[in-house]
C-alpha cells in the first residue's frame, strides 16, 4: 500500500512539472478569432523575420562552435606543447559567463560611445563610426560561439581521448602521416560528439532572451513576449511557443542519436593516454599556433568580457549600490537555495523509486520530469501561466492568480520544471555506482524503504547530490526569462538587475551582478574541471 502511495505521489509531482508543456499543446482547442489575428498580423510583418533570423542565428552559431569547439579539443587532446594543461581547464571557463553578461561586457568596451572607439578617435583625430555595430546579429553570433563553444569541446574532447588515441596510434604504426590520421580517423570518431555539442549550443541560443532583447534581435523567444506582453493575446504566444518547442524537440532529437552513436562507437577495455598512445610533442612556429588556437576561446569568452566588466566596476567604485547588491543577492541564493533543495529531493525520491520498484511508471515519469531542461525559459513561463489563467478565469475567487505571480510559488515552480533534470541526471550517475548486490544485502539485513535510502544509499550518493544541487543553485542564480516575469514584487535577484540596468544603458552598475554571476558560475567549472583531471 506505502508503494503505490509513494508511486501515486511522484506521478502527480511529475505530472506537475510537466504541465507547462501539456498547456501549450493544449493551447491549440482555444484558437479562436483574436488569436487567428494576431497570428495573421505576425505572419504578415514579423514572423518571417523571426524565422529567418533564429535560422540565420543557429546555422552561424552552430558552425562557430564546431569549429572553435573541435579545434580547441583536438589541440589540447593530440598534441603536447607548454602550457597544454592550463588550457585543458581554462577552455572551461566560459561556461561560468552567461551569455548575456558577455553581450554586455562587449557592449560596453565596443560601442561608439566606448572607450576603444573614443580613445581611437581622440588619438588619430578620426571621426565617426570606426568598428562594426556589437549590437547586431553576427555580434550575437560571436557572443553564443564563445559562450557555447564548451559543450562542442567537452564532449568532442572525450570522445578523442577515450575513442581515438588507439586508432590514431594504430594508423601511424600504419605509415599514416599525422593529417591523415586526423582526417580520417579522429574527426570521423568525433562527429557524434560534436553533433550533440552543438545541438545542446543550439538549444541555449533559441532558449535565450537576454542577449536578443538586449541587441534587438528578432528571434522567436522575442517574438512570444511580444505577443504575450504587448499583443496582449496569451493563445497566441502559446501557439508561437509550440513551434520554438518543436524546434527544440528535434534538437533534442539530435542529440540522443549522437549520444547512442557515441556510445555504440566506444570501444570497451582501452585506456586512454597510454604509453603507446601519447600526444604528439610539438616544436617551434607550431607551438604558437597551438596556443592561438586553444587560447584565443578562453580570451574571447571569459578573459576579455571580465577585463571589459572590470572598467567599469572600478571606475565607479564610490557610485556602486552596495545596500540593493547586498538585498539582490540575498533574494538571489534564498530563491536558489530553495529550489536546489526541492529539486534535489524530487529527484532523489525519483531515482531511488525507479531503483526499488523498477516499472514503466517509473521510468515514465523520470522520462516526464526529463523534458523540462530543454524547455526554454520563455516557454515554461507561457505553459505555466495559460493554466494559471484558465483557473482564474473559471474561479474568480480561488486567488490562484496571486500565489502563482505574487509569491515566490510561481517561480520556485517554474524553476523546479526547468532545472529538477539536472539534478536528477546527477543522482542518477550516482546510483549507476552503487552496486544492486548492496540492496540486496540490506534487504537481508532488514533494511527497506527509507531505511534502506536513508543508511545505504545516501552515504554512497552524498558527492552526487552535492554536485547535483550546486549545478541547480548554480543555474537557477543565472536564470532570466523565467525570472523576468514571474518574480514576486520587490524580489528583484542579480540576474534580473543585470538586464534591466544593462538595458538602461547603466552598465557601470550593471557590472556588479554581472561578475557576481560570473563568480558564482565559476563554481560548477571547477568542479567539472576536477572530475576530468582526475578521470
Amino acid at each position: 500500500m506505502i508503494r503505490w502511495i509513494a508511486l501515486g505521489a511522484l506521478l502527480l509531482l511529475a505530472a506537475l512539472l510537466t504541465l507547462p508543456v501539456l498547456s501549450l499543446g493544449a493551447s491549440w482547442l482555444q484558437f479562436d478569432a483574436a488569436a487567428r489575428d494576431v497570428l495573421a498580423q505576425m505572419a504578415q510583418t514579423v514572423l518571417p523575420e523571426y524565422a529567418l533570423t533564429s535560422l540565420w542565428l543557429c546555422l552561424s552559431v552552430a558552425l562557430g562552435v564546431a569549429v572553435v569547439g573541435m579545434a580547441s579539443a583536438c589541440g589540447v587532446t593530440m598534441f603536447d606543447f607548454p602550457g597544454r594543461r592550463i588550457l585543458e581547464w581554462a577552455l572551461l571557463l566560459p561556461l561560468a559567463m552567461p551569455a548575456y553578461v558577455v553581450a554586455y561586457a562587449y557592449t560596453d568596451f565596443l560601442q561608439f560611445s566606448g572607450p576603444l572607439q573614443v580613445g581611437l578617435r581622440e588619438t588619430f583625430g578620426w571621426q565617426g563610426r570606426l568598428l562594426p555595430e556589437v549590437r547586431s546579429t553576427p555580434g550575437a553570433v560571436w557572443v553564443f560561439t564563445f559562450s557555447l563553444y564548451p559543450y562542442v569541446y567537452l564532449l568532442a574532447r572525450t570522445a578523442l581521448t577515450e575513442r581515438a588515441s588507439q586508432l590514431m596510434e594504430a594508423a601511424r604504426l600504419l605509415g599514416a602521416p599525422l593529417s591523415r590520421r586526423i582526417r580520417e580517423v579522429a574527426l570521423p570518431l568525433a562527429r557524434p560528439a560534436v553533433a550533440a555539442g552543438v545541438a545542446l549550443a543550439l538549444m541555449e541560443t533559441l532558449a535565450d532572451f537576454g542577449v536578443a532583447s538586449y541587441f534587438g534581435i528578432q528571434t522567436f523567444t522575442a517574438g512570444i513576449y511580444k505577443a504575450w506582453l504587448v499583443m496582449d493575446n496569451r493563445i497566441a504566444a502559446a501557439q508561437l511557443a509550440t513551434v520554438l518547442l518543436g524546434t527544440v524537440a528535434l534538437l533534442i532529437w539530435v542529440e540522443h542519436r549522437a549520444q547512442q552513436r557515441l556510445r555504440f562507437a566506444t570501444l570497451r577495455g582501452q585506456r586512454a593516454g597510454s604509453a603507446d598512445a601519447q600526444p604528439a610533442r610539438l616544436h617551434g612556429g607550431k607551438v604558437l599556433l597551438a596556443w592561438l588556437i586553444c587560447g584565443l576561446p578562453v580570451l574571447f569568452g571569459f578573459v576579455l568580457p571580465v577585463l571589459f566588466m572590470l572598467r567599469p566596476l572600478l571606475g565607479g567604485w564610490d557610485e556602486l549600490p552596495w545596500s540593493s547588491f547586498v538585498q539582490w543577492s540575498r533574494n538571489s541564493v534564498w530563491l536558489s537555495s530553495l529550489s536546489a533543495a526541492l529539486a534535489t529531493a524530487l529527484a532523489l525520491a525519483l531515482a531511488f523509486a525507479a531503483r526499488a520498484w523498477p516499472s514503466a511508471w517509473t521510468q515514465g515519469a523520470m522520462r516526464l520530469t526529463g523534458l523540462g531542461y530543454a524547455v526554454p525559459g520563455a516557454v515554461i513561463v507561457v505553459g505555466l501561466l495559460l493554466p494559471v489563467g484558465w483557473l482564474q478565469a473559471a474561479w474568480p475567487d480561488s486567488g490562484v492568480g496571486f500565489w502563482v505571480t505574487g509569491t515566490a510559488l510561481g517561480i520556485v515552480w517554474a524553476y523546479l520544471v526547468r532545472f529538477t533534470a539536472v539534478a536528477l541526471q546527477s543522482v542518477q550517475s550516482g546510483y549507476t555506482r552503487v552496486p544492486a548486490s548492496l540492496d540486496d544485502s540490506a534487504r537481508m539485513l532488514g533494511a527497506t524503504g527509507f531505511a534502506l535510502a536513508w543508511r545505504v544509499h545516501a552515504p554512497l550518493l552524498k558527492r552526487s547530490v552535492i554536485a547535483g544541487a550546486l549545478l541547480v543553485f548554480v543555474d537557477v542564480m543565472k536564470e532570466l526569462p523565467a525570472t523576468l516575469v514571474l518574480r514576486p514584487f520587490n524580489s528583484d535577484t542579480l540576474a534580473v538587475v543585470t538586464y534591466q540596468l544593462a538595458r538602461d544603458e547603466r552598465l557601470g552598475e550593471a557590472a556588479l551582478p554581472a561578475l557576481a554571476l560570473v563568480l558564482v558560475g565559476l563554481l560548477p567549472v571547477i568542479l567539472l574541471s576536477r572530475t576530468l583531471r582526475r578521470s
